[in-house]
C-alpha cells in the first residue's frame, strides 16, 4: 500500500449564512502524520467533514492524489480514505468483531463472505487496539472508550492509504492514547488527526495546523509552531513550551488562574 497525498486548497466551509471555516489550505505528504489542533469551535471537525465528504466546501477543493475527492466514486475513495469521526457508532446490533470486519466491505465484490486474508487484517486490527478480549460482546454494550477503539479498529482493516480521524483519544484512558497515537505513528500511510492534547500532537505529529475561528493561525513543525505567544492569543491562556528532556519532542506546561486576554 502506498501512502496518499492530500491537499486542501482554500475550503471555505458555510452552515447557512453563518462561516465554519474561511480559505483554509493543508497539506499532508505521503506517511506524514498531520495534527489539527485549536480551541472548540476553531472549525477543526468542520474541515474534517469537508475532507471525508460529508460536508461540501463553498468554495476551494479537496484533493487526494491530485484527484478531486468530491468527484471520485464512492467505491474507489473508501479503498483509499478512511475516517473515524467523533460520533460513537450507535446502537449497532453487531458484535465488535462484525464491526470492525465492515472495514473489509470496500475490497470485496457483492455479499461475499471473509476470506482468510481478512480474518487475519480483522484481527490484527483487533489486537492494535487492544479489543481482543471483547471481541465477541456487542457492540451496543461496550463502553464509550471500547467503542472508540473499535472504530479505529475498523478504519485499521479497512488498510485506507489516507487515515482522517476526529480526536480518536475521546473517551481513552492514558495508555489506550499512547498505544492508539502510536499505531497511526506506524501506519503506512497519511493521517491527518484532529487532537485537543498538545502535547500529544507535539510528540505524535509530524506537522500542525492550529486554527481559530475558521482560519489557519499557525503551521509547520511543533517546535516552531507551539509558543507561549501562541497559547496566548490562540487558546486564550498564559503557559510555558521546554523541550521534554526524554522524548525530545516540544512539553506546554499551562499556568492555571494566568489567561491571556
Amino acid at each position: 500500500m502506498t501512502a496518499s497525498e492530500l491537499a486542501v486548497d482554500g475550503v471555505t466551509l458555510t452552515a447557512g449564512a453563518h462561516p465554519l471555516v474561511q480559505d483554509v489550505s493543508l497539506t499532508a505528504r505521503p506517511g506524514e502524520v498531520i495534527g489539527l489542533v485549536g480551541p472548540n469551535g476553531s472549525g477543526k471537525s468542520s474541515l474534517l467533514r469537508a475532507v471525508y465528504r460529508v460536508l461540501r466546501p463553498r468554495a476551494g477543493c479537496v484533493r487526494v492524489d491530485g484527484s478531486d475527492a468530491w468527484s471520485l466514486p464512492v467505491r474507489r475513495l473508501a479503498r483509499t480514505m478512511a475516517a473515524v469521526v467523533q460520533e460513537g457508532g450507535g446502537d449497532i446490533d453487531l458484535t465488535t468483531r462484525e464491526v470492525v470486519a465492515m472495514g473489509r466491505t470496500p475490497h470485496k465484490r457483492l455479499l461475499a463472505g471473509d476470506t482468510a486474508e481478512d480474518a487475519r487484517l480483522i484481527e490484527t486490527a483487533l489486537a492494535s487496539v487492544d479489543a481482543i478480549d471483547f471481541a465477541d460482546r456487542p457492540f451496543d454494550r461496550l463502553s464509550g472508550g471500547e467503542r472508540r477503539r473499535v472504530l479505529i479498529a475498523r478504519a485499521l482493516a479497512q488498510q485506507p492509504s489516507l487515515l482522517v480521524l476526529d480526536e480518536p483519544t475521546n473517551h481513552l484512558d492514558i495508555r489506550h492514547q499512547l498505544e492508539v497515537l502510536g499505531v497511526l505513528r506506524q501506519l503506512p500511510a497519511t493521517v491527518l488527526v484532529a487532537l485537543h492534547d498538545l502535547n500529544l500532537a507535539a510528540y505524535y505529529c509530524d506537522r500542525l495546523y492550529v486554527l481559530r475561528e475558521g482560519e489557519v493561525a499557525a503551521s509547520g513543525p511543533p517546535a516552531e509552531v507551539l509558543t507561549p505567544e501562541l497559547l496566548r492569543t490562540v487558546y486564550g491562556v498564559e503557559g510555558e513550551v521546554a523541550v521534554h528532556p526524554r522524548t525530545g519532542a516540544p512539553h506546554v506546561t499551562f499556568l492555571p488562574g494566568n489567561c491571556g486576554r
